[in-house]
């Protein structure tokens, strides 16, 4: 009974901290992000799978969300990439959308 109570206590707490865009998707399509990107190949910039795999292994989420606040160029051609501020997707929904991208 306690682990039962336990495991729904976590499964609570995670729904609790979930992102207000619970579909990431959903977030990615409202910010623009799909007129540019595709999950697997390339459109205007890279797809997110060639995003995951160029980064596999580092801790570069805050890079990456600052990267896309305020546009770059430069790491996967000379396309540059326009910022996409606060205006367009908030913070808490571009951290899942860039942890969802990673993890491609």
């Amino acid at each position: 009974m306690k682990s039962l109570l336990m495991g729904s206590a976590a499964a609570v707490a995670a729904l609790l901290s979930a992102p207000a865009f619970a579909d990431v998707d959903a977030s990615l399509n409202k910010a623009g992000c799909m007129a540019c990107h595709a999950k697997d190949k390339k459109v205007v910039g890279p797809s997110f799978k060639d995003i995951a795999a160029k980064y596999k292994g580092q801790d570069v989420t805050a890079q990456l969300m600052d990267k896309v606040c305020k546009g770059g160029a430069g790491s996967f051609g000379p396309i540059p990439m326009s910022p996409n501020g606060p205006d367009k997707i908030g913070d808490t929904e571009l951290k899942a959308a860039v942890e969802q991208i990673l993890k491609s």
